[in-house]
């Protein structure tokens, strides 16, 4: 079985408190984009579980991989037999566009597929919580104003749909406890659920990433990024999760935009 974990982009991003679990309490809304990993499982594995990934390179061990944790809850708790997994990987890591979490969800979908284990998505959801915080959204896979840890989420409609998206990676990356302890809580002033309704020109006004403002301190290039989306007529720009990648929105592909942005673009498309 050949599936496509697909990444997302966060439509402002606000750290609205520390939990006494240790995680900190989120409000966002999460967009899927068409951004792909590919993932084969396989159930002839006669020697047993495999896992291996081509593509860019992942850092941290094979059991600390989502795909292989994934498979590793769905073997204890429902008994599946050994399976080969192939990971493809084209998302890139650090990027706050949730490739890992997408590939341990689909993951858990694939199996539960593969082995007719009969999970209904509620299911497949607390599952994927076991994974990470990120992984439940990629279960259902739609619009999503999502808080909590990010498990939480009320669908909306697609904020972005019919926008033409650009995004664009740069070459640092962002260390995400770094960032969180930089930051200063505080809620959103508007419900997110609600901005999908404003005008264009108000987006900038009320929707933010908390994680944004650590990163362009951290690194100054990053407000090039921002400015060069503007000047190349995006409506909208921003960094997406914890970073490091940037998006602009335009409603229609701009003519030309400095290369300097053009050489670090993952994805530029029509969000249909």
């Amino acid at each position: 079985m050949i599936v496509f974990p697909n990444a997302k982009i966060n439509l402002g991003l606000f750290v609205t408190g520390k939990r006494a679990d240790g995680y900190h309490n989120l409000e966002t809304i999460m967009v899927p984009v068409p951004v792909y990993d590919i993932l084969e499982v396989s159930a002839h594995a006669p020697d047993g579980f495999e896992f291996r990934s081509t593509g860019l390179a992942i850092q941290g061990s094979e059991d600390a991989n989502l795909c292989v944790k994934a498979y590793r809850l769905m073997a204890s708790g429902f008994g599946i037999r050994p399976v080969k997994i192939h990971l493809h990987k084209q998302i890139p890591a650090g990027s706050g566009m949730g490739g890992g979490s997408a590939d341990g969800a689909f993951t858990l979908t694939a199996l539960n597929r593969l082995f007719n284990c009969g999970l209904t998505a509620e299911d497949l959801e607390a599952l994927a919580l076991e994974l990470g915080s990120d992984c439940p959204f990629f279960i259902r896979n739609r619009p999503v104003v999502a808080t909590g840890r990010g498990e939480l989420m009320e669908p909306v409609d697609n904020p972005i749909y019919g926008s033409y998206l650009i995004i664009a990676k740069p070459h640092f990356s962002i260390s995400t406890a770094e960032a969180f302890r930089l930051i200063d809580p505080a809620s959103p002033v508007l419900p997110l659920r609600g901005i999908p309704y404003l005008s264009a020109d108000r987006w900038p006004v009320f929707l933010r990433n908390d994680f944004e403002r650590v990163a362009l301190k951290m690194h100054p290039e990053a407000t090039r990024i921002l400015q060069d989306f503007y000047a190349s007529g995006a409506w909208y720009a921003s960094m997406t999760g914890s970073g490091s990648a940037f998006f602009g929105l335009f409603r229609t592909p701009p003519e030309a935009m400095p290369d300097e942005l053009k050489d670090i673009i993952l994805f530029a498309g029509l969000i249909g």
